[in-house]
């Protein structure tokens, strides 16, 4: 089984390349890593579950921590809906919140 990452559309494309470049490099090696094992093979510390079927990848650089908030849908996709800088500890829930939100846009059109 193959799977693919991919970004909802053109406001997460922008806010994956806002990302310092280390934390750039940082997604597109978790990237690979889903792709390759499948997201039920790769674990922390590169993703971690948030709710439902809302998950992170993990991002560490010298400037900070970053996130990368998806969902998988039909035909072994993991989309990302939400791209940020972390700057608490824990994820804000405005944060969860939007991503569930755009993840909604995915099962309204599979």
């Amino acid at each position: 089984m193959v799977w693919t990452v991919e970004t909802l559309n053109e406001n997460v494309d922008e806010e994956l390349e806002s990302l310092p470049l280390e934390m750039m490099a940082r997604f597109v090696h978790i990237a690979r890593l889903l792709e390759e094992f499948g997201p039920m093979q790769v674990r922390e510390p590169h993703i971690k579950h948030i709710r439902g079927k809302l998950y992170e990848m993990r991002m560490r650089g010298k400037s900070g921590i970053s996130r990368a908030l998806y969902v998988t849908a039909k035909n072994e996709r993991i989309v990302v809906v939400r791209v940020f800088i972390k700057k608490a500890q824990k994820t804000p829930e405005r944060e969860i919140k939007l991503a569930l939100k755009r993840a909604q846009e995915i099962e309204d059109n599979d």
